[in-house]
């Protein structure tokens, strides 16, 4: 079962603005209590980063993120493994008043424990899936721009 994702998020800043909070990996574990992990020293391609989130359920991921393509201001390209694995783009485009941060993703369980969770309750898992994205873009927002 894979989990796709297309979301938009709307921010009131320019895109300079949002990339310079964006690549603030040091800062990542403050922004998100549910990245319960976090290795990685920056947002340039080839950087390996590696992950535990802890959604609001009884499981808690474990992956790593390879930065597989990186254009400042423009996208992010990469390549995701461990308990799920898959591929994931961000892209930056100017709005009228400010820009828009698009995510698309595809997503699918490799472990086994989450493959089951994924077969036998979708709706549990796509919730985790929805929750992690919707509450990270919402903290993101509420921090990220503070100087």
């Amino acid at each position: 079962m894979d989990i796709r994702s297309d979301r938009r998020f709307r921010f009131d800043v320019d895109r300079a603005t949002l990339w310079g909070a964006l690549i603030r990996v040091d800062r990542y574990p403050e922004w998100w209590p549910w990245l319960r992990e976090f290795e990685g020293t920056g947002f340039v391609e080839g950087d390996l980063w590696r992950c535990v989130v802890k959604p609001p359920l009884p499981y808690s991921l474990r992956f790593t993120v390879a930065l597989v393509d990186v254009v400042d201001h423009d996208v992010v390209r990469v390549q995701i493994d461990g308990d799920i694995t898959g591929w994931a783009e961000l892209t930056m485009v100017d709005r009228d008043v400010g820009c828009e941060l698009r995510l698309i993703s595809e997503l699918s369980p490799a472990s086994r424990p989450l493959r089951v969770v994924a077969r036998c309750a979708r709706p549990v898992a796509a919730f985790g899936h929805d929750w992690v994205l919707d509450t990270g873009a919402r903290q993101f927002r509420a921090v990220a721009f503070e100087s």
